[in-house]
């Protein structure tokens, strides 16, 4: 029976009684957002949340990540005051050691972004490790860190005074009420349907848990996430063990260890997990529910345990979890209003580190709900980055297997998933197999990262260093800079705006002045009310009622959503989505003109066909759009084609090519070179964080004009106050350092010494430069307006893994500044 009276209406429905639910009925009751009612299938916690672990380490692998932490743990500290009730939150620090050279050079980077966010961490040698922690094993480490901020909370303790905030604020909390449907009318969600009766509601929040695919798919909304068994132990006192111990990771050794009463809760997270049942088939009831013990799975862990610990080899255990937790295919959590069904809000995914983040992820969430959009970059977590074929239940079960285990693993730059693969493959995927390519994944795609020569396999053996495909990569980029390169650019996102106000609407969406001739390209940035990027697109003018628009693979739902969501009121303009429609391929380099000219009879001249020109030429027997434009920096186009001509548009420009030493090429001599030019790319250099002034974009923005377009205001504000921040591109001195993007940049202007200045967006290797490049964005440490002259004026280095190297930067392209080679 419920808990408590069911009113017939709230404005808004929170569906969870965990610590994500609570959290995102707190927060939205100290904004003002009183008339809530949460629902609790069981009792409050009872789902996944009283079986963790109750971690909260701050540092994360972004800014906005560890930002979340933060207020978690300053939220965690101060609840007792508001509530009288404890969190169960004690800040015990925390020590993560290193069994090898290459998880200490992780740890060095960690430290590095430490100081970029202002967090205190330490180095350490394994005998202060063992000062800090003296009933472990250290003469097999490299190294360690110590992070004094972080802590641990109280799972069960935390979710309870939570939930007091929220009812003392006015929200209603009702348990052993289920939720059998979702209520959806227009396109809104009107309310949801329980066990005991409806519930109008005009806001509804799915914060289920591993129950949160399955009230997703009540609303048709995509929630993909799937459950694995997760475990610990909980072992009886050991000798040297205190309350006041911190916690202790080993991730060489998938472990961490927390006190419990004089005993250690040992956990961690194996290379592979073990998926529990289909996320449609959780079984009802499950509440303070276990699964069983295995400890053959266990095995790894106990093992490793027992090596870091040695006295757990005389110590019992008392207790073995074994507690099913949900987990996303990208081991980031899902935050967000979900696109396509106005009101409907999901906080969901979180992949075992939800005490962590609880605190931070509601306030984020409940924002987002009160302002009607997020008021900070929660790209990572947006529930828009993935697609409805992410919620496919046989591929998520094969995906989890693998995503449990990257908790503890070395974080390898340009890591690519390796389950559930192949998945998503443009018409020329087999083609490019047989070439010996290299294949990523971005949004599902299959993409050609680089090309092994044919007496090598075209693997990637990972490393902090200079890789093996480096010099693959590096002739790619010759190639493009030298003579001709073709790329499989297929997974491009792919728009038409079409309708009598399309060019009305793109001019409001846009920054830049869309108002052009059929048969033009315009680059634009689509940017939020607070002025910074929730996209950057290429649009061509295709018809007098019709544009196409061309933005990143990762971006297709998002910039679907954004869009429809931006339409002016009233505007006869329809989106349609042509990303599996046409393949695109990069013809790009000197020689591009000659090798399109062997197969087209279209005039391809300067004077023809200047840059930012698109129109349908004959290609072989195929017709295709074909667009002048760049990002690589050379003369070249990009290819739109029909998916049934694909093949034979692409074994022809292979055969034709041959004539003029033709190399196929992959998405990492892409990033190189784009870097080379200092183009920004969305997810990086722009973000929801970011603005057209900070990121030297101001050239894209229609500001001259008296055309408005959303965030002109507040692009003209920042523009008036002056960056706080900005994007410069880099070269590296020295030609030995590898750098991959986070790195921490310093600043010395000759007064006090080096002190952080920022981070490092984007790296890559330039071989045209002949060391690595990239992009970084610069603040002054007094928060001063960043300026030329003062960028000018100070001597620049990067931490890499913590060895620095002199970088020269510069505000403008470090290769061909004044775009000689794209004409």
């Amino acid at each position: 029976m419920p808990s408590g009276p069911l009113p017939d209406r709230a404005h808004i429905v929170v569906i969870g009684g965990g610590v994500i639910g609570t959290s995102v009925a707190y927060h939205l009751t100290k904004l003002g957002y009183t008339d809530i009612v949460l629902l609790e299938q069981g009792q409050l916690s009872s789902g996944t949340t009283w079986h963790a672990a109750g971690l909260v380490g701050q540092l994360r692998a972004s800014e906005s990540g560890t930002r979340l932490v933060q207020y978690s743990t300053e939220l965690y500290a101060e609840l007792e005051a508001e509530t009288g009730l404890s969190a169960g939150y004690k800040q015990c620090g925390g020590v993560t050691v290193a069994r090898s050279e290459d998880r200490m050079v992780q740890l060095r980077r960690t430290a590095a972004n430490a100081a970029a966010y202002d967090l205190e961490c330490e180095l350490l040698t394994p005998d202060e490790a063992f000062a800090r922690y003296p009933v472990m094993r250290v003469d097999d480490l490299v190294g360690a860190i110590w992070l004094p901020a972080d802590g641990k909370a109280n799972p069960t303790d935390l979710t309870a005074a939570l939930a007091k905030g929220a009812r003392q604020r006015g929200a209603r909390i009702v348990e052993h009420t289920r939720v059998i449907d979702i209520l959806v009318a227009g396109g809104r969600v009107t309310g949801v349907r329980t066990d005991a009766g409806d519930i109008e509601a005009e806001i509804v929040v799915n914060c289920a848990g591993q129950w949160a695919l399955q009230i997703g798919l009540m609303a048709g909304v995509n929630v993909p996430l799937h459950s694995a068994e997760h475990f610990y132990v909980v072992s009886e006192t050991i000798a040297g063990v205190h309350p006041d111990m911190p916690i202790l990771r080993d991730p060489d050794g998938y472990t961490y260890f927390k006190e419990e009463v004089g005993g250690l809760v040992i956990g961690g997270f194996e290379p592979e997990a073990k998926p529990w049942v289909s996320p449609r088939e959780i079984p009802y009831p499950f509440e303070f529910q276990l699964l069983d013990e295995d400890w053959d799975h266990f095995q790894i862990l106990m093992d490793n345990a027992m090596l870091r610990i040695p006295a757990l080899e005389d110590t019992g255990i008392k207790k073995f979890y074994n507690g099913p937790e949900s987990f996303t295919p990208d081991n980031q959590f899902i935050l967000g209003e979900a696109p396509g069904l106005t009101n409907f809000f999901v906080a969901a995914g979180f992949n075992s580190v939800g005490i962590a983040s609880a605190g931070g992820a509601g306030r984020a969430l409940a924002e987002w709900i009160v302002n009607g959009s997020p008021t900070s970059d929660l790209t990572s977590v947006d529930i828009r980055r993935f697609a409805p074929f992410n919620g496919n239940v046989s591929w998520l079960h094969d995906r989890v297997a693998e995503i449990l285990g990257l908790h503890y693993e070395i974080p390898w730059p340009n890591r690519e998933m390796t389950t559930a693969r192949p998945f998503r493959r443009s018409p020329v995927h087999h083609l490019l197999v047989a070439a010996n390519a290299n294949f990523g994944s971005r949004m599902g795609w299959e993409r050609a990262n680089f090309f092994a020569p044919p007496d090598c396999a075209p693997v990637i053996e990972y490393t902090w260093g200079k890789p093996n495909w480096l010099p693959w990569s590096a002739a790619e980029q010759a190639s493009t800079r030298t003579g001709v390169t073709v790329f499989d650019q297929t997974s491009f996102s792919k728009y038409l705006l079409v309708g009598a106000d399309a060019e009305a609407a793109l001019q409001w969406l846009c920054t830049a002045d869309v108002a052009v001739e059929v048969g033009t390209t315009v680059y634009t940035g689509m940017l939020n009310a607070r002025g910074t990027y929730e996209s950057d697109v290429t649009i061509t003018r295709t018809a007098p009622d019709e544009f196409l628009i061309v933005s990143s693979a990762a971006t297709t739902e998002r910039d679907k959503d954004h869009i429809r969501t931006h339409l002016p009121t009233g505007a006869r303009a329809t989106l349609v989505d042509v990303t599996s429609s046409l393949a695109v391929f990069g013809v790009m380099g000197p020689r591009s003109r000659d090798l399109l000219s062997a197969l087209s009879d279209a005039d391809l001249s300067d004077a023809a066909f200047p840059f930012g020109t698109s129109r349908q030429i004959s290609l072989g027997y195929a017709t295709v759009r074909a667009t002048r434009i760049t990002y690589v920096g050379e003369l070249g186009w990009e290819i739109y084609v029909p998916t049934e001509f694909a093949v034979g548009v692409y074994e022809d420009l292979m055969a034709a090519g041959a004539e003029f030493e033709v190399t196929r090429g992959g998405y990492y001599a892409i990033e190189s070179l784009r870097l080379e030019k200092g183009y920004r790319a969305f997810g990086r250099e722009l973000t929801p964080n970011d603005n057209p002034v900070e990121a030297g974009l101001l050239f894209a923005c229609k500001l001259k004009t008296d055309i408005d377009f959303l965030g002109r205001e507040a692009v003209e504000k920042a523009k008036a106050a002056g960056p706080q921040r900005r994007l410069v591109s880099f070269s590296v001195d020295n030609s030995e350092a590898m750098l991959w993007g986070g790195e921490l940049v310093l600043r010395d202007d000759g007064s006090a010494g080096p002190v952080a200045a920022g981070q490092v967006s984007s790296a890559a290797w330039g071989e045209t430069t002949g060391s690595c490049v990239g992009l970084a964005y610069l603040r002054a440490a007094d928060a001063a307006p960043v300026t030329a002259d003062w960028i000018k004026a100070g001597r620049y280095e990067v931490n890499v893994g913590g060895q620095r190297y002199p970088i020269t930067v510069s505000l403008k392209a470090i290769y061909d500044p004044a775009n000689s080679r794209i004409r």
